[in-house]
């Protein structure tokens, strides 16, 4: 076990964090650890976690918290009450902090000091304590940052005693930075820039050290690091000229935001590494790769105080072909002072030329805009004093093979930069004037910067025009808000039409596919099926857009698209990709069908017709698999139903909503639920069965009654039963009579919900189905306990659990359970309701029923409280109370809400 607090607090048991609790809980185990193995008093505890804003019964709740944290601990370490308050055992080594203090200590008097505190920095994970506070642990922190950065001094001036300049550079950037006025720093980054071989830099370090000094203390540098200064001066080389150095960047441009990349972009080309340098920037057309370069290139031009290169390769633009790397060259090697004349002929001979002139001297080279390593391999120095920064819409795998550069993909910026972007545009007051539009703005532009210039070019240029009118028209209108007739660069289509101009015909056509495929992300089997290709074509196809900067391979092997790369696609399509639309759409629906079957094989199989030739649906092997796939799909599932439904595919439309109502109804989206079975009741007009029409009004009335919309519930119900009656569908009858229950019981009228109850188990068993005969002895059982007759009741649910177990019905036996909790509890026996209750909670969750799992939890609750267990009732009830919040179940959530008030429970929330 592991207790970390330099950090997030965390707990680690063979390597993997375990939950420990919402804040509070770890600001105790925080308060614990720092004085490990020493008595905190309570009131010492109370202090330091609450300070003067003690919870009501503060003791108590202290109390509870201990409690918890001693089943996470457990076999790790110890919690023990003594001398008026807590003291946590533990091995000092086990605590990340008391590992670092030894390690420190230890440090002042050993050999091997650089080895121990480059260990005890290690240690270090971020700000200590991260996500608890209170003003002991702001002290305690402040403290802690003052030890860190004294062992880190230590750290740096062993390591630079060691010969470990070059890779102590960007570490010292940072802490200067972050500490302008340490004079220890400053030396230390002096002392490091020099040995590299970066005088002009640690000059210019002293230099704007000393002007601090004065502005802000009045005081001068130390002798020690004056002497510093003199003695790099005395090695400085001459300096070349001004008209020996080229400057080719471009003029900055207008930037705001990408502070990550930055960063990045500072860790890979700062600093010396013994290879050359290289970065590559890599995204869709539009997306800043060319702002971002520039910026960082202007931004350390310093740096660089042999010059900048820079080219435009113009991969993907109006013009074509691609700039020859030999063009390039020839431009280099003139500006480097080589007379056009003497430019040697040939690829090979102008790079070798190249790489000698530039051999030794601190240059960037910013190559933008690369169609391929191709442009860009004879372009690479030779020398590791030289940067280079590339930027192109290929990830140009070869550059990150050979030369180890460093892949930076380019996304969509975030709101806050976004807005950033608007306020560098149009001023701070403009955009502070309208920030309901500006955040519209973003939104729907995603973040993409140059959709995001382009729409707001008129508010620019006429002050006029509100950016409320901005967003509408880009609401309205889309994609052909942001084209313009005859400035292709002013136009995102045209930008990433570029794009298209290097894809194959297949990739083409997949593209165009993916534009209008159902959901808002993908998988390759389902590209096979939109694609009707092999699923080796289907990766292939993928890993070429995904090089292409036109899909986003994401987590869990999906790909997506930004939305209006999405909507651009869409333009591309053609009508007769409808054929590709209908073949996903099977490829979806009978893989949720496969799934459904797994999850209740006990329902009645209604088979949708064949898939489409050559749609070969997802291999689910188990429950747990087919409930896994049905939580990642489920966005797209509903989205299928709606293509389904504009391409007037009335049976796919009635199927899919089939095969999800078992998954929405175990995980509580009963809106979805509502939603999909609305959709199948329009559908179920176009289809011939009259049985389809029976179960159709039969499961929009249960999905009414989960939402609460009772009248409307009762009225589909009775629908489906008269239907039901006049074709003597005695099956259909049956599942009706059940749901009726649910409904009047929602409705307060028990009497008649068990009435329905035993006209669906006399039904049920004249149908020769014992799982359903067991669902009706179990629903009779049910209601005859909530009507008070406790022996009819533990008669049917003792049956229903006998049938459920013989023929393997895990659900049901789970439903049972939980009817004869509520019996045991009813009757005063509450020791064997929490048993009952706790037998179903562990089948629920095995099978994924998250909305049994909460009722289930609600119950036990009781039972628990029944038996004065406060602690473990307030732990089933907050698990209870996320799940009610998760289901948008508001009427429940309150009521448990008001039950862990009522157990002097925090207010805040539950534990995260």
């Amino acid at each position: 076990m592991e207790l970390r607090v330099l950090g997030q607090v965390e707990v680690l048991v063979d390597g993997r964090p375990v939950e420990i609790g919402h804040a509070r809980q770890r600001c105790v185990l925080a308060v614990l650890l720092v004085d490990a193995n020493r008595v905190v008093t309570v009131e010492q505890l109370l202090d330091r976690v609450w300070a003067e804003r003690l919870p009501h019964r503060a003791r108590q709740v202290a109390t509870n918290y201990v409690s918890r944290l001693r089943r996470v601990l457990a076999g790790g370490a110890e919690i023990a009450r003594l001398g008026g308050g807590y003291v946590l055992r533990v091995d000092p080594e086990d605590v990340d902090l008391h590992r670092f203090r030894r390690l420190v200590g230890q440090a002042r008097e050993r050999e091997d000091a650089l080895e121990l505190l480059e260990e005890a920095a290690g240690l270090w994970r971020g700000e200590a304590f991260e996500g608890v506070d209170s003003p002991w642990i702001a002290a305690v922190r402040e403290s802690l940052a003052r030890e860190r950065f004294a062992a880190d001094a230590d750290r740096v001036d062993l390591a630079l005693a060691q010969g470990g300049h070059a890779a102590l550079i960007t570490e010292l950037v940072g802490r200067a930075d972050a500490h302008p006025l340490d004079e220890r720093v400053a030396g230390q980054l002096m002392l490091a820039l020099h040995r590299n071989g970066r005088q002009a830099d640690a000059l210019a370090r002293f230099d704007d050290l000393r002007a601090r000094l004065a502005d802000e203390l009045g005081a001068d540098p130390r002798p020690e690091l004056r002497d510093l200064h003199q003695r790099i001066l005395a090695t400085s080389p001459a300096r070349a000229t001004a008209a020996d150095v080229p400057r080719q960047l471009p003029a900055p441009p207008e930037f705001t935001g990408r502070a990550e990349q930055l960063a990045l972009l500072d860790k890979t080309l700062l600093g010396s590494s013994g290879t050359v340098p290289v970065a590559v920037v890599a995204g869709a057309g539009g997306i800043g790769k060319t702002w971002l370069a520039l910026h960082w290139a202007h931004r350390h031009a310093d740096e660089f105080p042999d010059g900048q290169l820079f080219a435009d390769l113009r991969g993907f633009g109006p013009a074509d072909p691609p700039l020859a790397p030999d063009a390039v060259l020839f431009g280099f090697l003139t500006a480097l002072g080589v007379a056009p004349d003497r430019v040697p002929t040939g690829l090979d001979a102008k790079a070798a030329s190249y790489r000698s002139l530039v051999a030794g001297r601190r240059m960037l080279v910013v190559l933008d805009n690369a169609a391929g390593a191709g442009q860009v391999v004879p372009l690479i120095p030779g020398s590791p004093a030289c940067t280079v920064l590339v930027t192109g819409r290929h990830r140009l795998a070869s550059l990150i093979d050979r030369y180890g550069a460093r892949h930076l993909p380019l996304g969509a910026l975030t709101r806050d930069e976004g807005r950033g972007l608007l306020v560098t545009r149009l001023g701070a007051d403009r955009v502070a004037a309208e920030p309901a539009a500006t955040d519209d703005l973003v939104d729907l532009c995603g973040g993409y910067p140059l959709a995001l210039s382009i729409a707001v070019r008129n508010a620019v240029t006429d002050p006029a025009t509100t950016l409320a009118e901005v967003a509408a028209q880009l609401r309205d209108l889309g994609l052909a808000v942001l084209d313009h007739a005859t400035d292709p660069a002013a136009s995102l289509p045209a930008v990433l039409s570029w794009s298209l101009r290097r894809l194959t015909g297949e990739q083409r056509t997949a593209f165009g596919l993916l534009g209008i495929a159902p959901g808002p992300d993908i998988t390759a089997p389902a590209v096979a099926a939109l694609t009707g290709s092999s699923a080796g074509r289907a990766h292939h196809v993928l890993a070429a857009l995904v090089e292409a900067s036109l899909v986003e391979q994401r987590p869990h092997g999906r790909y997506g698209m930004h939305d209006l790369v999405r909507d651009f696609a869409a333009t591309t399509a053609e009508t007769a990709d409808e054929a590709g639309l209908a073949r996903v759409a099977d490829f979806y629906l009978h893989t949720a069908h496969a799934a459904d079957v797994l999850l209740d094989p006990h329902r009645s199989l209604v088979r949708p017709g064949p898939p489409a030739a050559g749609v070969r649906p997802l291999p689910l092997p188990d429950a747990e698999a087919a409930m896994a796939w049905l939580e990642a799909e489920h966005a797209t599932l509903l989205a299928t139903q709606r293509t389904a439904g504009a391409l007037g595919r009335h049976e796919v439309v009635w199927h899919l909503a089939r095969a999800l109502d078992t998954f929405h109804y175990r995980r509580g989206h009963r809106h979805d639920a509502l939603t999909s079975w609305r959709a199948a009741l329009d559908a179920a007009g176009h289809l011939p069965d009259p049985t389809t029409r029976i179960r159709t009004h039969r499961y929009v009335g249960s999905a009414c009654s989960r939402c609460g919309l009772l009248e409307e519930a009762t009225d589909h119900l009775d629908q489906a039963l008269a239907l039901a009656l006049r074709h003597n569908d005695s099956t259909e009858q049956a599942h009706t009579h059940l749901a009726l229950t649910t409904v009047w019981e929602r409705r307060r009228d028990d009497r008649r919900a068990y009435d329905h109850a035993r006209q669906a188990l006399a039904l049920y068993r004249t149908l020769s189905q014992p799982a359903w005969e067991a669902d009706g002895l179990n629903s009779v059982g049910w209601f005859a306990a909530r009507l008070g007759d406790f022996d009819t009741a533990r008669e049917h649910c003792e049956a229903a659990l006998e049938l459920h177990r013989r023929h393997r019905h895990p659900i049901g036996e789970a439903d049972t359970l939980d009817s004869l909790g509520f019996i045991a509890h009813s009757t005063g026996d509450h020791g064997q309701a929490v048993g009952h209750y706790r037998r179903a909670l562990t089948l629920f969750r095995a099978h994924g029923d998250s909305y049994q799992v909460a009722n289930t939890a609600d119950n036990l609750g009781h039972a628990h409280a029944a038996l004065g267990q406060r602690e473990q009732a307030g732990e089933v009830w907050w698990t209870a109370l996320e799940l009610y919040r998760e289901q948008d179940r508001a009427a429940e959530a309150a009521r448990v809400r008001q039950r862990l008030t009522d157990l002097g429970e925090p207010r805040g929330g539950p534990p995260s």
